[in-house]
């Protein structure tokens, strides 16, 4: 299997861009159904697992580059001003339950379970705002591994799967209304992709209230950012400011002002730029070897749910009770 590890390499990579590229096909749009970035990252992982890394140069700056290039293309399936108008009424809720999940994060992480600096604060972060894309956003800005990141992905992906199918039978056991559901969903799940899911199989209203939300959530992803140059920052060094953050904040803004008239403009570089990111997938659980699985145990998924377990606790209860 090692010895042929560049053929089968180019064949899962090779599959993986006809799938994405058929999805734009409608005839032949369900061929590509399965490659979605949780599925993508796990072809990734076990090709890692069991081959040797045949490319690692290639695979390297593929994962590096193409990661930044789609962050910025999720720019343009963002409007700042709904965004802003939107999550106006629960601003410092925001803010408290953003900044709390950092916090609460490090805690659990780097204090309690003793994971890895980075690897900890790329989940906290995923949860925080918005999983695999603020992991995406943030990951190069504290220059991760991709074994850094391959773990903090698998872990909101794993978790993104379970949330998507235990919280609307929780929702309803509990009465909670649409609303509710709606806001507490987009807090409590990581990604927006499991955040509409969840909506959509609870109600119509629930859907719309928690797209709303999470992608208001989203534009968190810039001062977390910012705000992650200095925390990281070397103490020789100066505050780099992150070149595609700066860009992704560009594209919201012509996404908005310029783009408003033909918004299927904005729909398809965002739809580009999320085919992109799940191809990245690929490439970062491809960089991970079975010494730094063996290492890194099972930690970081630990500290994943206990996060995720509290965030959804609390959050539950505000939303119930106050």
């Amino acid at each position: 299997m090692k010895k042929h590890s560049g053929t089968i390499y180019v064949t899962l990579l090779a599959v993986i861009v006809v799938a994405l590229i058929a999805t734009y096909i409608p005839s032949v749009a369900f061929l590509g159904s399965w490659a979605t970035p949780p599925v993508v990252l796990f072809l990734g992982l076990a090709f890692a697992l069991v081959c040797t890394q045949p490319y690692p140069a290639f695979n390297k700056k593929m994962s590096k580059q193409l990661l930044q290039y789609s962050v910025v293309g999720l720019g343009f399936g963002m409007n700042v001003e709904a965004s802003l108008a939107s999550g106006k009424e629960g601003m410092m809720f925001t803010v408290i339950s953003v900044f709390g999940t950092l916090l609460v994060g490090w805690l659990v992480g780097r204090l309690l379970l003793k994971v890895d600096k980075n690897t900890s604060y790329l989940i906290s972060s995923g949860t925080a705002i918005c999983g695999g894309s603020a992991i995406a956003a943030v990951g190069p800005v504290i220059k991760a591994k991709d074994s850094e990141m391959s773990v903090a992905l698998g872990t909101v992906f794993i978790l993104n799967a379970v949330a998507l199918f235990l919280f609307p039978p929780i929702g309803r056991y509990l009465g909670l209304d649409d609303v509710q559901f709606g806001t507490w969903a987009a807090i409590a799940i990581h990604d927006t992709s499991s955040v509409v899911g969840a909506g959509a199989a609870y109600s119509e209203t629930a859907l719309e209230v928690a797209t709303t939300i999470k992608l208001t959530r989203a534009l968190w992803i810039i001062p977390v950012a910012l705000l992650t140059c200095v925390i990281f920052r070397s103490k020789d060094k100066k505050i780099k400011l992150p070149w595609f953050i700066l860009w992704f904040v560009v594209a919201m803004l012509v996404n908005t002002y310029l783009l408003d008239a033909a918004p299927q403009v904005g729909w398809t570089i965002n739809g580009v730029a999320r085919k992109c990111l799940t191809l990245t997938m690929f490439f970062i659980g491809a960089s991970l070897s079975p010494a730094v699985l063996r290492q890194v145990g099972v930690k970081p998924l630990l500290q994943g749910v206990i996060l995720w377990m509290l965030v959804s606790a609390v959050t539950l209860a505000f939303i119930v009770f106050c």
